[in-house]
């Protein structure tokens, strides 16, 4: 949240743990004029072709970025715990995973190149030589979101920084301070301040920046309804990738071993608190174990703790903000006054904290069956029709990842087949995700393509040069 310090007058940004509501840290928030200077010298910069870093150099400074974070991946850690309420176990294994990912930037670089265009097809090109060479788009501006500050953040900018494209970067409000001690080490890393900003400002300032005609592209983490509007508000001829959230589906067949299925969903549906964008939500379970698999979902889910996401013990931290509890807390009981059986949770665990929670059966036009939910709650629906289950897995206006559990291999691939989303988990839950995967969200839920190597193919050009040759000699 924001404030204006009565020494200095100038607006801070109020940085809170997210269990606790204790007061971590207060950053001052920039102004246009401080933005649009942040501008000037990425636009500056890009148009300096002479000082355009080679690809060797490139790869140099992501190798020590990611030297400098494994170093300190305990103390990114900690601060991801504290700022954004994901339990130390999580965030531990989020910040490996962002220095694999800074790697597999540096790695990715070698693949930047072009190709040669066949000339001599038809007549018309014959005598030519053509081929394709890989140029940085432009200035970036990527907006980030909260549930993983630090992973996040480096599938936005180590990409920018493997095609040589300037970025500035905005971090969620609540959890700028995993952004601001990346940025940080990037340059220490080696790389010129120009070329990765950190931009820590209201939203109409933010706004602004995004739709400058200086961006060449916009990267953008978080809501569905933000991304799209600032889609509609971008100058013409920047691109941009959105990735939103989901409802994500699951179907069980009777089949399903149940002994591998239960524990994934669990971790699945319950990670991070739900706050994860392809969260297990929506569970359809064919009747005939529905019972079965009900027992067991609930002892598995009764097993989790709830409590401070800095202590090791804790499976589930807080929501981000309070009012996101009040709004959980609020969909599951309008779901249960509509006949909704909850089998576990369906409380508030203090102030911050909501306890893991199933609902069975709730109304299909129920917020919980059609909205996405980000929060720990899962929600059970009985079939007996498998097609009827896939159509209503189908039926949101939002598609990301989906999962089947079957041991029925035909019957997986048919599923896959006939489920509208980007990537299907045959025996795994809807959350599994590896840095080097194509993510990417269909209908409102996404646009363009999201992992590493992906996003650098987004933020690179393709020129191509075609040459006359003497037919003379």
């Amino acid at each position: 949240m924001g404030t204006e310090s009565p020494k200095t007058g100038k607006q801070k940004l109020v940085v809170q743990q997210p269990f606790d509501g204790e007061v971590i840290a207060e950053l001052d928030l920039v102004n246009w004029p401080q933005v649009d200077e942040m501008l000037s010298r990425a636009t500056k910069a890009f148009k300096d072709r002479k000082g355009w870093q080679p690809a060797h150099r490139r790869i140099e400074i992501l190798r020590r970025l990611a030297d400098l974070l494994r170093n300190q991946k305990d103390e990114f850690a900690l601060l991801i715990a504290r700022e954004g309420g994901k339990p130390i176990r999580d965030a531990e294994v989020e910040a490996e995973r962002a220095v694999n990912g800074v790697e597999l930037a540096a790695e990715g670089i070698a693949r930047l190149h072009g190709q040669e265009i066949p000339m001599d097809i038809t007549p018309a090109g014959e005598g030519r030589i053509a081929y394709t060479r890989k140029e940085p788009i432009g200035p970036v501006v990527a907006v980030s979101a909260f549930n993983h500050p630090l992973n996040l953040i480096v599938h936005q900018v180590a990409p920018a920084i493997a095609a040589g494209c300037p970025v500035i970067i905005k971090p969620a409000d609540t959890t700028p301070l995993t952004c601001l001690k990346f940025v940080e080490l990037v340059h220490e890393a080696g790389l010129e301040e120009h070329m990765c900003q950190l931009c820590i400002c209201d939203i109409p300032t933010a706004e602004q920046l995004v739709t400058d005609p200086r961006v060449a592209f916009f990267s953008f983490i978080g809501s569905s309804k933000v991304g799209w509007y600032l889609r509609s508000r971008l100058a013409p001829g920047t691109r941009c990738a959105l990735e939103h959230g989901g409802a994500a589906p699951v179907i069980i067949c009777n089949d399903a071993d149940l002994r591998q299925t239960i524990p994934s969903l669990a971790k699945g549906g319950y990670y991070h608190a739900g706050q994860v964008c392809v969260s297990v939500q929506r569970i359809f379970v064919e009747n005939r174990i529905k019972d079965a698999f009900l027992g067991r979902f609930v002892g598995e889910v009764s097993k989790l703790t709830t409590g401070d996401p800095t202590d090791k013990n804790t499976d589930i931290g807080p929501l981000i903000l309070p009012r996101e509890v009040d709004r959980v807390e609020t969909w599951v009981d309008e779901a249960a006054d509509a006949g909704s059986t909850i089998a576990i949770g369906g409380e508030r665990v203090g102030k911050h904290v909501y306890a893991p929670t199933i609902l069975i059966d709730p109304p299909v036009d129920a917020k919980v069956s059609t909205l996405e939910i980000f929060g720990p709650v899962t929600c059970i629906y009985g079939f007996d029709d498998l097609q009827m289950a896939i159509n209503q897995s189908n039926s949101l206006p939002v598609a990301f990842q989906a999962a089947v559990f079957t041991k029925d291999l035909d019957r997986a691939l048919i599923v896959a087949d006939a489920l509208d989303a980007s990537a299907v988990m045959i025996n795994d839950h809807t959350a599994f995700r590896t840095d080097w995967m194509p993510f990417t969200g269909r209908k409102t839920s996404g646009y363009g393509i999201g992992g590493i190597h992906h996003t650098m193919d987004e933020l690179m050009h393709d020129k191509m040069t075609v040459i006359k040759t003497r037919q003379d000699i």
